[in-house]
């Protein structure tokens, strides 16, 4: 039993063996429909509980999809339909409850602390599907696309990310420690990363560098990411962060510093920091990105489950 909680913390062995189970795996099922499962069903019996304690779409149809062409079983609960640390029944007891019935779990949280919480209490693996501090199945599938679509190590591109601080970026700046890629930072002076991610990518010889000009930021990019500057739940003067944000706007003007052959990705749902026109364009690969989230959370659970088979 393994969890899957913060790219940082899984070695970059076990990172690699994840990408190249997902590519075997989507390569097999060229020929076969949605819910068809997979021909070896590695995970027939098995129920992965999901709990959302934040709005999602493609995490919770992706982990869906997932578990069910893996031969499994999906049960979603809402953190408010249940005694969740409500009605006399501790953290504590839920895990022992979820252990008793699940064979795996899927928490997307507000709360960094319930997620480590929940891993120490629980007899059963635990997937972080987002927190405050990371979103690690968003960008490992991520570094799998740019793979796919670069046919080359990510560790042989420049990497970019325009936009806000938050726990995507997080997660990225992680993966480019794991998979030694140069990471490019372009973002207002008031919104870089927390200095406790800086600090961790410094120690362990993270490439990273960050830029208050967008352009000097991309220039011979291989590959853009971007997020939503204004989040639903962003507690902030909306008005003020969307000023600051202004000369990071990314168009085809922006766009034109990286290679000609430079590709957009962004994980959704977009806001007002990208124009339709690099969104909807040629470069974008937005729609291949967010499908193949089924791909690499297979292996993730495969991997959790302690069924991962590199072969």
């Amino acid at each position: 039993m393994k969890n899957f909680i913060n790219l940082k913390d899984l070695p970059s062995s076990d990172l690699r063996k994840i990408l190249f189970d997902a590519k075997k795996r989507k390569n097999r099922r060229k020929k076969l429909s949605t819910l068809d499962i997979d021909k070896d069903h590695p995970l027939k019996g098995k129920l992965l509980i999901q709990m959302f304690e934040k709005a999602s779409s493609r995490t919770r149809l992706s982990f869906y999809l997932a578990i069910k062409q893996l031969g499994g079983g999906t049960l979603t609960l809402k953190s408010n339909e249940i005694h969740l640390g409500k009605g006399g029944e501790s953290l504590q007891d839920t895990a022992k409850i979820l252990s008793t019935y699940g064979d795996g779990f899927m928490l997307r949280t507000d709360s960094d602390d319930k997620i480590n919480q929940f891993s120490k209490h629980l007899k059963i693996p635990i997937i972080n599907g987002l927190s405050p501090s990371s979103h690690p199945t968003q960008v490992l599938s991520d570094v799998f696309t740019v793979e796919e679509i670069k046919k080359k190590p990510i560790s042989n591109l420049n990497i970019c990310w325009i936009g806000d601080s938050n726990n995507v970026l997080n997660s990225l700046i992680a993966a480019s420690v794991k998979f030694s890629f140069k990471l490019n930072i372009g973002c207002p002076k008031n919104y870089k990363p927390k200095s406790f991610v800086l600090d961790w990518a410094k120690k362990n010889k993270g490439k990273i560098h960050i830029f208050h000009d967008p352009k000097k930021a991309i220039k011979n990019a291989d590959v853009i990411f971007s997020d939503k500057v204004i989040s639903l739940n962003d507690n902030v003067n909306i008005k003020k962060k969307t000023k600051d944000f202004k000369n990071f706007y990314i168009n085809k003007k922006l766009l034109s510093y990286a290679k000609k052959n430079a590709i957009f990705l962004h994980c959704l749902p977009r806001g007002n920091e990208v124009s339709d026109e690099v969104f909807l364009g040629k470069q974008s690969h937005v729609w291949q990105q967010a499908y193949n989230r089924v791909h690499v959370q297979k292996s993730i659970l495969l991997y959790c489950f302690g069924k991962l088979r590199q072969r």
